[in-house]
């Protein structure tokens, strides 16, 4: 595990810093991957030439690159005039812009046949009403709790969006403080005390659960989790189903606590991204049951960018195989919760790291152990198995010192 700690830490060290975006594809607009102009007009180190709709003869202009364009009601091709100095030729070179997804869907596949192929359930939908609030097709019944929560989410963020456009939001978090080092965080941690670092959550509510915590103050239960050993703290952002809010992850990185911050949403657009940079995240959560392979990728080229670290996080072996195909991924979480049933087995991460524990470690892949975490053998049963870090949230917010609740967990004091 110390090797595995250290590869890491040195791959970090030689990973570029901030690479600029390129282009956005995102399930999570009325396209399958829209190209965002305002995100390429961002990319610091590409500038853009002008660019018109292409004629029928820019087909056979020898200067001019087609590049394609992606609406709902058609494609559109796009000429780039001045090709290798623009960003448009940075697009028609880049793979994802080229990846089999979005051949996939030029060719007319929809978008939850592309995303089942690679063993997603979950649904999306791109409604603009709550799925309750409609009537007829608008008023399709979800399959599972995860289901629910983004149809919800796709809502959410495309009010949110209307309110605050991606250019505006992008523009917030370059006035943010530079991120901290989330890993780096673990992997002091992980050294210092010789147990999994702990990432406590400020959690109020769960769908499963209800309210787990009535006398809720954010701000005291982070700095009780910092003052008694925290590695770093994750943050609840979604208000509907877990009485999250940004405001909370703001009102924490104001308040003087040090810890690196995860922020905990459900993550299908990069707007959520920039937002959450913009309130002060470190690190922020992708998780693989929601995200098809192209948005991960692209998302994580997006954290690179504003220097942020991504937890994706997995639950089955599936899933698990699709992440470590993907270059870039340096942590890992191991869902023991069905995000579809909510049923927790602990096993789960033990059966996943004796299955790929070996790939993730040649690549320095840190892994966190989350969900079903109460006691001091649970604890000792997944680092045994081979995480570095663990996540824990109701097992410490439903105590009455949630930071006291630490030492319990461990069976020790940890060292800050």
């Amino acid at each position: 595990m110390g090797a595995s700690i250290t590869r890491s830490i040195k791959a970090r060290q030689r990973a570029p810093h901030r690479p600029p975006p390129i282009l956005l594809f995102s399930f999570a607009t009325n396209s399958l991957f829209s190209v965002k102009m305002d995100s390429l007009l961002a990319a610091s180190q590409l500038h853009p030439a002008p660019f018109s709709p292409a004629p029928s003869s820019a087909r056979r202009s020898p200067p001019s690159v087609l590049v394609r364009g992606a609406s709902r009601g058609g494609r559109a091709a796009v000429r780039c005039a001045a090709v290798t100095d623009s960003i448009l030729y940075a697009l028609q070179h880049d793979e994802m812009f080229n990846s089999e997804e979005v051949i996939q869907w030029e060719s007319g596949k929809s978008i939850n046949t592309i995303a089942a192929a690679q063993g997603i359930r979950i649904r999306r939908r791109c409604r603009p009403r709550y799925p309750s609030e409609g009537s007829g097709d608008d008023k399709a019944v979800p399959r599972n709790i995860l289901e629910q929560i983004v149809w919800d989410k796709e809502v959410e963020v495309s009010q949110r969006k209307a309110k605050k456009p991606l250019k505006k939001v992008m523009e917030s978090s370059e006035h943010a403080p530079p991120a901290r080092d989330f890993i780096g965080a673990l992997t002091a941690a992980y050294s210092r005390n010789g147990v999994p670092a702990l990432i406590a959550e400020v959690k109020k509510a769960s769908p499963s659960r209800g309210v787990l915590r009535d006398n809720f103050h954010p701000v005291e239960i982070a700095q009780a989790y910092e003052q008694n050993g925290a590695a770093c703290l994750s943050i609840l952002t979604d208000e509907k189903h877990f009485q999250g809010s940004f405001e909370n992850l703001e009102t924490i990185r104001n308040s003087g606590v040090q810890c690196p911050l995860l922020c905990k949403e459900f993550v299908i657009d990069v707007w959520q991204i920039y937002y959450a940079r913009s309130k002060g995240a470190d690190a922020i959560l992708l998780i693989a049951a929601v995200l098809p392979d192209l948005d991960m990728k692209y998302m994580l080229r997006v954290c690179r960018s504003l220097g942020m670290t991504a937890l994706i996080e997995v639950h089955d072996e599936r899933e698990l195989d699709r992440v470590l195909k993907i270059d870039g991924v340096e942590l890992i979480g191991i869902n023991n919760r069905s995000l579809e049933t909510f049923e927790v087995d602990t096993s789960n991460t033990r059966m996943l790291l004796e299955k790929r524990g070996n790939v993730m470690r040649e690549k320095g892949i840190l892994v966190v152990g989350e969900s079903g975490l109460f006691t001091p053998d649970d604890v000792a049963y997944v680092q045994s198995a081979g995480v570095s870090a663990v996540l824990v949230g109701e097992s410490l917010i439903t105590e009455e010192d949630p930071g006291r609740a630490i030492a319990e967990l461990f069976g020790k004091e940890l060292l800050r």
